[in-house]
């Protein structure tokens, strides 16, 4: 196993996934005294799980018919199109 790699993906994933919507979902399931604190940590992690191994899925999907030229340009271009429309529906 490539521990830098691990390191490095770990760690962008992390950030990325503190506080977002599914982070807080999780929160309000855990929150709710009636349900099972391991049963909602359980059903998160799998998701999370099963999300992640259809992204690597699709990764490889990808690395194997799309030039990287096309996929940069096509995630730049997402990225790009995602703040604009944060900073335009700001207040």
């Amino acid at each position: 196993m490539d521990l830098k790699l691990f390191a490095t993906v770990f760690s962008t994933i992390f950030i990325a996934e503190l506080g977002d919507k599914t982070q807080l979902a999780t929160l309000l399931y855990a929150s709710n005294a009636e349900h099972p604190k391991l049963t909602v940590f359980a059903a998160s992690a799998a998701a999370l799980v099963l999300t992640s191994a259809l992204g690597v899925l699709a990764g490889a999907f990808l690395a194997e018919n799309v030039s990287p030229k096309v996929v940069r340009w096509f995630a730049g271009l997402g990225f790009i199109a995602v703040g604009t429309w944060v900073l335009a529906s700001g207040d």
